[in-house]
């Protein structure tokens, strides 16, 4: 068996496009994607455009916007200090038009995504690159060593999957595995290719702030790259404290 590269510290999903991440303990992944990932979208009300955030300042403030799935695996989201509440719907688009400054509103991907009395219209799924998207905190390392006056932190890169592991000098090892197979715990994934980075990374959050040092660095020492996407060899749950090896 090979040796083990490093453990998973921080598990991730998305369930709504551009706005904040949800973290688990455990995610469940199949061949298509984590259970529970990018199911809705953001939009302006008034033409039907998506959130994009890494392209337009107006939607700057989406990444602080909370999200969850409830048991019943329905959408939940907050603003910052407001309180949780059933997304879609008029009160939730309510409270994000509010606090974006336009009209705006939550919509799903698919009309199962939603609760089974939802109604409403449907947006275009904007963005699904690859089934699982894979971060080490050796590569984290290393922007931090470019960059030591920035906050590398994950939320600014949106995984999936963060695996905890030496850091390389010189080097953001997944870059570098590009073909090769991985298992972490059951799941057994390929991975497929490196993660371009856009705009998104440099926008602030809670915790950190607007920073083009970010985006500039991976420009310059990772042809724009970090972290990496990986396809579904077999499907399996995973777990923080799961150990990953080359296959």
């Amino acid at each position: 068996m090979q040796a083990a590269l490093g453990t998973v510290s921080e598990l991730w999903r998305y369930p709504a496009s551009s706005l904040a991440g949800e973290r688990l303990k455990t995610i469940s992944v199949d061949v298509e994607s984590v259970d529970g990932d990018r199911m809705f979208g953001l939009v302006d009300a008034s033409d039907n455009e998506i959130a994009r955030p890494d392209r337009d300042a107006k939607w700057h403030k989406v990444p602080r916007i909370r999200t969850r799935l409830s048991p019943a695996r329905e959408l939940e989201i907050a603003v910052p200090d407001g309180d949780w509440l059933a997304a879609p719907g008029i009160e939730s688009d309510r409270e994000v038009s509010s606090y974006l400054g336009f009209e705006a509103s939550i919509r799903p991907f698919r009309g199962e995504n939603a609760a089974p009395d939802y109604t409403g219209p449907l947006t275009a799924e904007r963005y699904r690159k690859a089934p699982i998207h894979l971060l080490t905190t050796a590569s984290l390392a290393r922007l931090k060593a470019l960059h030591p006056e920035g906050t590398p932190d994950p939320r600014r890169f949106r995984p999936n999957v963060v695996v905890d592991m030496p850091a390389i000098e010189g080097s953001f090892p997944e870059t570098e595995w590009i073909g090769r197979k991985l298992a972490i715990g059951d799941l057994l994934l390929t991975i497929s290719e490196p993660c371009r980075r856009c705009g998104f990374t440099i926008i602030a959050q809670d915790g950190f702030d607007h920073d083009p040092g970010t985006l500039r660095n991976l420009v310059r020492h990772n042809a724009h790259n970090l972290g990496v996407y990986c396809t579904v060899d077999r499907p399996a749950s995973v777990e923080v404290g799961d150990t990953m090896r080359f296959i």
